[in-house]
């Protein structure tokens, strides 16, 4: 018992020193992660606290918990809306410039450091993806908000280029391993890795949609643990049967973070917690695996691999990806530049060294020292680089990101109807409402009746108005998700008894930084942000 309350007070140590650390990072210009993984490395076995920690399996295990949420979090805090207007260039980085990159790496270690074959394919493939949590931290504590959605192209890049540098690693640790894959068993590999990894993806999506919307959540907070279970789901299922996980996981954070569920405001509170305790305890552990004497016989290659990276592979493979979309030449210079790599390279390392113990020594620590010169180095001239190529404006870098103010608080009046109450008997349209109020809901027994013109009300009726100032709480709560309006949007230009579906309620429309309590005639138009709750069919009653 004494040394299990030892490990909980050096890890509650541990957790109060990082978060500590935010303030000396922002003072220092560094960024926060370096100093999560210097940290490790105090506590670790050349550090202060001598430390013993060389369990790699362990390690991967953590480290995969670790990425599965900062992956899905990445893609549920993905607002499709903003991010279609990227996809096609951010997805061709993602994907094709992520090969290249690989390609291009494995060819500089090679035939310019004289690297054996192994050492620079398995270095080719787990350094090919930018990292995720070091370019939205680094974006985002800094409000780098870069010109031409280039903030935006970053951030769907980095969060959807991890599956593809898995893959890679994967197929490499086969096509190195005692077996060697051959061709038919690689490419077989491959459509497994996509199509089990996309399919069950999607299917993980679906069931937490479905479940969310059909079960009564009677305990506060179960719906983010639900949310939790679907996430891990996602990224287990597929591994079990030769899938890609971490695909698996983004689709369906991505699918879940842009659907309507309610209660995205605890939702996204839960999982901004869990991915910063997961960002700590990765980086931290991959400091505390490191061994700081081991590094200086390394730092020549690794700096010469961060420097071709920054200088030659990442511009070609951003120039190929963003050419055709016209891109300026100081926007791809930026998005080169912010290419980082960090833990998601660190956490594939780990899984070669746990398929192949002779790596420890060279590719692991390789791969350690070129990504903290990546975060050291580019993540600190990050923002000076930004400003130099006069690539930064006006507004918020998190305009990609859906946080909780897609779900706007709305207060409900609850009223009952009892015998002799004056609006017994009168239809919908025949009640005189106060003003800036809306009848959004009338429960009848054991019923739910979404009220129409011609809805009656009948004794026993207990009538829900809205009004501003919404808790939230409450059996008759209502789920409320926005919906924005564009230009090409069904509805723009229509009103709402025209444009909307039977089983949707526009409970509040925001315009022009105003708001609008609605009724049947109300024109919805472009620019609008409409405030809706979508009921389930067969709770409809005309």
């Amino acid at each position: 018992m004494t040394e299990f309350a030892i490990i909980l007070s050096v890890t509650a140590a541990v957790i109060v020193l990082c978060i500590l650390s935010g303030g000396l990072s922002s003072k220092a210009g560094l960024p926060v992660l370096l100093i999560f993984i210097a940290i490790g490395m105090l506590f670790g076995s050349d550090g202060v606290f001598k430390l013993e920690f060389e369990n790699f399996e362990f390690a991967e295990q953590i480290c995969t918990v670790a990425m599965v949420f900062i992956i899905f979090y990445g893609g549920f805090g993905a607002k499709w809306s903003e991010a279609k207007k990227v996809a096609a260039p951010s997805l061709l980085l993602s994907c094709g410039g992520t090969l290249l990159t690989a390609v291009l790496t494995v060819a500089f270690c090679h035939l310019v450091l004289r690297m054996e074959t192994r050492q620079s394919l398995l270095i080719g493939a787990v350094l090919s993806s930018t990292d995720a949590a070091s370019v939205f931290n680094i974006l985002r504590s800094k409000n780098l908000n870069l010109k031409y959605n280039s903030a935006s192209i970053l951030e769907i890049e980095s969060g959807s280029n991890d599956p593809w540098a898995y893959m890679l690693t994967v197929i490499m640790l086969a096509v190195l391993g005692s077996g060697g894959a051959a061709g038919g068993e690689i490419a077989l590999m491959f459509i497994k890795q996509l199509a089990f990894g996309t399919a069950i993806g999607v299917g993980c999506a679906l069931l937490g949609m479905g479940l969310l919307k059909n079960a009564r959540m009677k305990i506060s907070g179960f719906d983010t643990m639900l949310l939790a279970a679907i996430a891990l789901l996602s990224f287990s299922l597929p591994s079990i049967v030769g899938g890609n996980g971490f695909l698996s996981c983004y689709l369906a954070g991505i699918i879940l973070g842009n659907s309507r569920i309610g209660n995205k405001k605890a939702i996204v509170h839960f999982f901004d917690g869990v991915t910063g305790i997961m960002q700590i305890a990765l980086f931290f552990l991959l400091g505390l695996l490191s061994t700081p004497s081991e590094l200086p016989a390394v730092i020549v290659p690794a700096l010469l691999i961060v420097l071709a990276m920054n200088f030659v592979i990442r511009p070609l493979a951003v120039t190929a990806a963003l050419a055709p979309f016209k891109a300026k030449a100081r926007q791809i210079a930026v998005v080169s530049f912010a290419g980082l790599r960090g833990a998601t390279s660190i956490v594939f390392t780990i899984m070669v060294v746990v398929s192949d113990s002779q790596s420890r020594t060279d590719v692991f620590n390789i791969v350690f020292c070129a990504v903290l010169f990546s975060i050291g180095i580019q993540g600190t001239l990050l923002p000076w680089f930004t400003k130099k190529m006069d690539m930064l404006e006006e507004g918020d870098v998190m305009k990609t990101f859906t946080d909780y103010s897609n779900e706007t608080q709305i207060q409900f009046i609850r009223l009952p109807v009892r015998a002799g109450h004056k609006w017994l008997g009168k239809s919908v349209e025949q009640i005189d409402l106060p003003p800036e109020t809306l009848l959004v809901m009338i429960l009848r027994g054991e019923r739910v009746v979404i009220p129409r013109g011609g809805t009656v009300i009948c004794e026993g009726d207990i009538i829900i108005l809205s009004a501003l100032g919404y808790d939230g709480r409450g059996d008759e709560s209502l789920p409320l998700t926005e919906e924005q309006i564009d230009e090409t949007h069904e509805w723009a230009g229509r009103t709402i008894a025209e444009a909307v579906p039977k089983n949707v309620l526009v409970v509040l429309i925001k315009r022009s930084g105003k708001t609008k309590i609605p009724n049947g005639n109300s024109v919805i138009q472009a620019g609008d942000v409409l405030v809706i709750h979508t009921a389930e069919r067969e709770l409809i009653e005309n």
